[in-house]
């Protein structure tokens, strides 16, 4: 296991600069470079000092790999929703609230609407996966079918209804991550 891979892989996550890290961790930016290039070796005081920075405990450093997560099953989907509910949310990846984005499946039954969202920071991207649906931000309404998408800044009240017969699933991801169920 190369440890300085692993350093920078996790500095490079939390958005880091080496001085940075180095700051918090009260060490150099030369040591942070050294290590990071499997040049030296940290103590186990030192290591500790750094992964406190991260917030990871010596356990999940030396575990699992780190941010490698690529691929995701639907048994990875968090669904706060009964399976029959008429708006079912589900987040597609685990721990969005670490990430930049959240993406999430957004199923809607036949006449049903999402709860109006207040405007908030970021961005909102939607591809309507089947049906129709009615997108209305503030006082403007938009129709899509599918294989038609939204984008817009979230700084208008949205909401989402489904104007079609059968049931609207939508691909939605909010930057940064907002979805609260």
């Amino acid at each position: 296991m190369k440890i300085g891979e692993r350093l920078k892989r996790l500095r490079m996550i939390n958005s880091l600069t080496q001085e940075e890290l180095a700051n918090r961790a009260d060490l150099t930016k030369g040591y942070i470079s050294q290590l990071e290039n499997d040049a030296t070796s940290p103590s186990i005081a030192t290591l500790k000092d750094i992964l406190d920075v991260f917030g990871v405990s010596m356990q999940e450093f030396f575990s699992d790999p780190i941010g490698e997560d690529v691929v995701y099953g639907k048994d990875a989907r968090v669904q706060p929703s009964a399976d029959d509910a008429a708006v079912m949310v589900e987040l597609l990846v685990p721990g969005a609230q670490n990430r930049e984005m959240d993406p999430a499946l957004v199923t809607l039954a036949p006449g049903e609407e999402m709860d109006e969202q207040n405007f908030h920071e970021g961005e909102e991207f939607g591809f309507v996966l089947l049906g129709r649906i009615q997108l209305r931000l503030d006082d403007k309404v938009y129709t899509l079918k599918k294989d038609e998408c939204f984008y817009f800044t979230s700084d208008k009240r949205h909401t989402v209804k489904n104007i079609g017969k059968g049931p609207a699933k939508i691909l939605w991801v909010v930057t940064p991550p907002t979805f609260d169920y």
